[in-house]
């Protein structure tokens, strides 16, 4: 997704968690009832931040730090409640609630009220920051949005510095991946990027879509471009692992992206479906990045709308299982996944409504689906429930990714 800095965005579509052990109210009832009868088991499968071994781990995601004071990160309410298992959580939801927890919706960043209203109406999972306003970021806007949410919501950016960052007007510029990797080391990379999470986590952030693991010698304002680390995968991987690693010092979550590898794909997905090179070839390249994904910790990994000849068949990655597969099976990452955004690159909407879209991604194997246009949520939801009473979203594919999604907020286990 990622729009650069300087790009206009409309007022409806902004773009692409302090760990908190919490839960509403209701499920706190639901998890009485349960112990009670002996029920409350821990469900298999990962949160947001995960790590590639079979045990579901959970994901923190903190701020980087500002030049102005640093706002204090909201505090766990009263009312909410710790639960050791997802199982008694996700028995206490209905089905619009499961799946409203799988979306990751844009706001507009310029209007808090709006956020509150949408996160309190329709109790989604996730609210992505876009664009250049900054009002949800300053004066703990975004405790409001948390009181709001019944299970705590997480709260997305993409901060990569450079072209793409988010908080730069408030927290000063972040140098782009290619200039940290030649002028820094792995360590100092590291530390910078826990000090933006700092920043980051004290304006309520808690998940940024980043760092960019794509591998390239693109010129600097190609697509991905100086957003990459380097042309050279090993020493690309050393500065993804360590941006990584900083983010989580500081406790916001890493993603990951754009699985299985944006950097020599022809095209720009905004504009249209690019196709990669042969799975071989990104194996020895572009996947080097997600080799050992266990070394990385609690993370998440974003799916890009690439179409990998002999993988996907013309078909984007974000909506193609055998995609899933590869990153679940070879790649062993068992945290949870978001699809690249959805409702504004033209490598989806071309092809596909909205609603459809999403559905095809849960469908595929995706954990949350993202779209930074905003809006639209109830169509979607209709979608997905009207699929899940069918048949057609299996309820086994839906608690498997609201169980990851869970597990990333510490609502529960």
């Amino acid at each position: 997704m990622d729009y650069e800095r300087n790009e206009p965005m409309n007022a409806g579509r902004p773009k692409t968690t302090k760990r908190w052990a919490t839960v509403i109210l209701g499920a706190a009832t639901v998890l009485l009832t349960s112990v009670q009868c002996g029920t409350a088991n821990e469900q298999a499968g990962s949160a947001q931040p995960a790590e590639s071994t079979p045990p579901p781990p959970s994901s923190a995601v903190p701020r980087p730090l500002s030049t102005s004071p640093a706002t204090p990160s909201p505090s766990p309410r009263a009312d909410q409640v710790p639960v050791p298992g997802c199982e008694a959580v996700i028995a206490g939801m209905s089905p619009r609630q499961r799946l409203a927890q799988l979306v990751v919706v844009g706001v507009n960043a310029g209007d808090p009220q709006a956020t509150v209203k949408l996160v309190r109406d329709q109790q989604i999972g996730g609210i992505f920051l876009g664009g250049n306003e900054t009002a949800l970021l300053q004066n703990r806007a975004l405790d409001e949005v948390q009181r709001a949410a019944k299970v705590p919501v997480s709260v997305a950016i993409d901060e990569e510095g450079g072209r793409v960052q988010r908080i730069d007007d408030l927290d000063g510029e972040m140098p782009s991946a290619r200039k940290m990797a030649a002028t820094m080391t792995p360590a100092q990379v590291r530390s910078k990027a826990a000090e933006r999470g700092k920043q980051m986590r004290a304006r309520g952030v808690t998940v940024d879509y980043a760092p960019d693991a794509d591998i390239t010698d693109q010129p600097d304002r190609d697509i991905v471009g100086d957003r990459s680390f380097s042309a050279d995968p090993e020493i690309a991987r050393k500065y993804v692992l360590a941006f990584s690693q900083g983010l989580r010092d500081a406790g916001v979550q890493p993603v990951l992206k754009h699985f299985p590898g944006h950097g020599h794909a022809t095209g720009d997905s905004h504009k249209g479906l690019v196709r990669t090179p042969p799975l071989a070839s990104l194996r020895k390249v572009d996947l080097v990045p997600y080799r050992d994904i266990g070394e990385y910790g609690d993370i998440g990994v974003m799916v890009g709308h690439l179409d990998v000849p002999d993988l996907t068949g013309g078909t984007p990655s974000t909506l193609s299982a055998p995609a899933y597969r590869l990153l679940r099976k070879d790649y062993a990452f068992d945290g949870p996944v978001i699809t690249d955004d959805l409702g504004a690159m033209k490598a989806i909407t071309a092809q596909y409504p909205l609603p459809t879209a999403v559905l095809k991604a849960l469908q595929a194997g995706a954990d949350q689906a993202l779209w930074s246009s905003g809006g639209n949520v109830d169509s979607v939801l209709a979608t997905l429930e009207q699929a899940l009473a069918s048949g057609e979203l299996p309820a086994a594919r839906v608690d498997e990714a609201l169980t990851r999604v869970l597990m990333a907020k510490k609502a529960c286990g």
